[in-house]
């Protein structure tokens, strides 16, 4: 399960999910809703990503906690800060006690990972704060999504997205 956080102002180059920089109210849910609504058997863990989950530090550690404590979910987060910047803050140290594998460092469309394995460029590091990840679990099938709308829209989404 993937979850987008809202807002983001790092302005990386060629990022693949401009629709949630701005800084603007969505829908908001408490974290252990938004994983009840759409969790399903089988659903390993939560994956992370924005925006910039870290804008919303106290929110993103409720979160964090629901999945693991209430639902037994592994978790993934993306940021575009560096671990060390955000092991400066308490309050990021507490919420890496409930992160599997950290994910660091803005995009850069000059660094574009040229393999399957999942971050955006290559000077991202991945960072296994528990041990139940290792880098093999990070390489995908593919890197592009389609989604289909009901109404039959589709939308492309994914590292390697086609402008």
């Amino acid at each position: 399960m993937v979850i987008f956080f809202q807002g983001c102002n790092h302005k990386c180059q060629g990022c693949f999910n401009p629709d949630t920089h701005p800084f603007i109210k969505k829908t908001e849910y408490p974290a252990e809703s938004i994983i009840g609504m759409h969790y399903r058997s089988g659903i390993e863990g939560i994956t992370v990503s924005g925006g910039e989950p870290f804008y919303q530090r106290r929110g993103l550690l409720q979160l964090l906690r629901s999945a693991r404590d209430v639902f037994d979910l592994s978790t993934v987060v993306y940021t575009g800060f560096s671990y060390e910047k955000l092991s400066e803050s308490s309050l990021c140290r507490n919420i890496f006690r409930y992160t599997d594998v950290l994910v660091d460092g803005r995009f850069e469309h000059s660094k574009k990972e040229p393999t399957t394995l999942a971050r955006g460029s290559t000077n991202q590091r991945f960072h296994f704060l528990s041990c139940k990840y290792s880098a093999s679990d990070f390489i995908m099938d593919g890197k592009i999504e389609l989604i289909v709308g009901t109404d039959g829209t589709v939308t492309q989404t994914g590292f390697s997205k086609v402008a």
